[in-house]
């Protein structure tokens, strides 16, 4: 619910702002996100007894540094209207819209193993050239048995499972016989 708040806000303040602004919009949106995680933050924020006022300059005294009146004024509509708590979505939503408009995307491999940072490489300009994108993957390693590439923004996840591919071998051998 609250990604779809944060596109019609996200909408009406990328009207008629180039890439560039709404980078800049993106960057100090991320901070403000991760300000969240600040329990004491959220707290007084979140507290009926803390009047709007106080609110509001708490975060444009944290924005700032922007100077500008496009994100002040979206954040006192933010304050106004009781939803400050969805600054990460619009954060999170205003990243996405970005990569998708660069066409820009990060992904995660998963993996049991170590892999070497030409095949991660490779394996990005591979994917890179399939989905006419420029994708840059890192690797997590964790226990899955196999090589697994998500790429959240395009909605790709390949997975190879040596597990699955060794079944898939049994079930033919079988049915050969």
């Amino acid at each position: 619910m609250e990604e779809l708040i944060a596109k019609k806000y996200i909408k009406a303040l990328n009207s008629g702002a180039d890439i560039a602004f709404m980078q800049n919009v993106s960057e100090i949106f991320s901070v403000l996100a991760d300000s969240f995680s600040d329990k004491k933050l959220v707290s007084i924020l979140s507290n009926p007894d803390v009047n709007s006022s106080d609110k509001s300059s708490i975060l444009l005294d944290a924005v700032k540094s922007a100077g500008s009146d496009k994100i002040n004024n979206l954040i006192k509509l933010l304050v106004e209207h009781k939803r400050i708590n969805i600054i990460p979505a619009i954060a999170k939503e205003l990243k996405k819209d970005i990569a998708n408009a660069t066409k820009t995307y990060t992904g995660l491999v998963y993996s049991n193993s170590d892999i070497d940072a030409n095949v991660m490489t490779e394996l990005g300009n591979g994917l890179s050239k399939k989905f006419d994108s420029t994708i840059t993957l890192s690797s997590i390693k964790n226990d899955f048995n196999g090589i697994k590439v998500e790429v959240a923004g395009l909605g790709v996840e390949i997975n190879l499972s040596k597990d699955r591919i060794d079944s898939q071998i049994i079930e033919h051998i079988i049915k050969a016989i």
